[in-house]
């Protein structure tokens, strides 16, 4: 684009030509807004324990990034509030009986080796929540597996998550009103899917995100395991169980490791769905958002290229 100044110099640049307004630092406060419901929900239903374990997070990548930026002499990033976003969403997916050890090194490795050692914020190949807690899984299997008690609940006893039940576990499925309401076992942020839901529509108002991932994503989900089980019930319980709503609302969402046509957000989501299903039905978890999300990571550039719209009359050299 070429301008003319006051003074009459014309000044070339390059496209974006138009500019939104919109900061980094505003999009991750709004973020940060929509995730406040289901964190709230989860420290009223697992206790104080759980905010402890995302402030933890919160904390630990805030300091890693500082300290990273000081060791590299990089300028400190900390204040356009991407590492508090990533912190949030890392302590959200984890169980509010994680030990803080585990928490620690956990946000460490999403923000120093997911995030910072690939140059920052919008250099990252994959999403550093959904990597970190693929890590976790593998490091720290068996406190990531343990289950807190549901505090609000008469008999308060920490029970297996509804994917284990789905499983084969030993177990009752707990009510879909239960379900709705984050009643049952699981990570912190992942059981309130009417917390969760008001989170996605306060995105949606704001413009932060669009349909396309989190629509196409629980879609496919809910289709496949439907013509799989033969039962609404069962598909259902598969939508709502696991952290399938704030994975897809909140991780496959993300500007910098997903594609930014609507096409691409289609093809992108589409393979989320598959892969988690697949995962949970012959994987060795019975889980599959946070695997199935940094799988379709990998491939975010080859779809976006494939998904670009081609400039009328383009002409191949």
């Amino acid at each position: 684009m070429m301008e003319q100044t006051d003074s009459g110099k014309f000044i070339v640049s390059v496209s974006p030509h138009i500019n939104s307004g919109r900061t980094t630092r505003g999009i991750m406060l709004d973020v940060i807004i929509a995730l406040l419901p289901a964190l709230i929900a989860g420290c009223v239903i697992f206790g104080l324990r759980a905010l402890l374990v995302v402030c933890v997070c919160v904390a630990s990548c805030l300091v890693g990034e500082t300290l990273f930026n000081l060791a590299t002499k990089r300028p400190q990033t900390a204040g356009d509030l991407s590492a508090v976003v990533t912190g949030l969403i890392l302590g959200m997916n984890l169980p509010a009986s994680v030990g803080i050890y585990p928490a620690i090194v956990g946000s460490l490795f999403a923000i120093v080796v997911v995030k910072c050692l690939f140059g920052g914020l919008g250099k990252n190949f994959a999403n550093p929540a959904a990597t970190a807690r693929v890590f976790m899984l593998i490091a720290f299997t068996e406190t990531m597996s343990s289950t807190a008690a549901i505090r609000i609940a008469a008999d308060a006893v920490a029970s297996p998550t509804p994917l284990a039940v789905l499983e084969g576990a030993e177990g009752k499925l707990p009510s879909i009103v239960d379900m709705l309401l984050g009643l049952r076992g699981g990570a912190i942020g992942e059981t309130c899917a009417v917390a969760l839901l008001l989170g996605f529509l306060y995105l949606l108002i704001r413009r932060v995100i669009t349909l396309h991932t989190p629509v196409v994503y629980v879609g496919v989900v809910f289709l496949l395991s439907w013509a799989l089980d033969g039962s609404v019930t069962q598909a259902l319980y598969q939508v709502l169980s696991g952290g399938l709503l704030i994975g897809a609302i909140f991780m496959a969402t993300d500007y910098v490791t997903t594609p930014t046509t609507n096409l691409g957000k289609c093809i992108f989501a589409l393979g989320c769905g598959l892969l988690t299903v697949l995962i949970r039905r012959l994987g060795a978890y019975p889980e599959g958002v946070s695997f199935s999300i940094l799988l379709m990571n990998l491939f975010t550039g080859f779809i976006d290229k494939a998904s670009a719209k081609k400039p009328l009359g383009e002409v191949k050299a």
